[in-house]
């Protein structure tokens, strides 16, 4: 598969880090499981690793403003 930002890096397996912010929560996710560009380094996570990060910084924005860094946990 291609990659859609620079139309010629392959998509391999690997990790990414992933920083999403929520109501003045913010979370850097390390080592996230992604398919990433060889050429670009852009990187696309999978629907059920999307929706967990997202679970994720919703439930830590409901306790409150804070910033974290965490290791992606499947």
């Amino acid at each position: 598969m291609k990659c859609v930002m620079c139309k010629n890096g392959d998509l391999k397996e690997g990790t990414t880090t992933v920083t999403l912010e929520q109501d003045g929560t913010i979370i850097v996710f390390k080592n996230v499981p992604a398919l990433v560009s060889d050429q670009c380094d852009e990187s696309y996570t999978d629907r059920d690793v999307t929706r967990r990060l997202l679970q994720i910084v919703r439930e830590e924005a409901q306790k409150g403003p804070k910033e974290a860094f965490v290791q992606y946990v499947a």
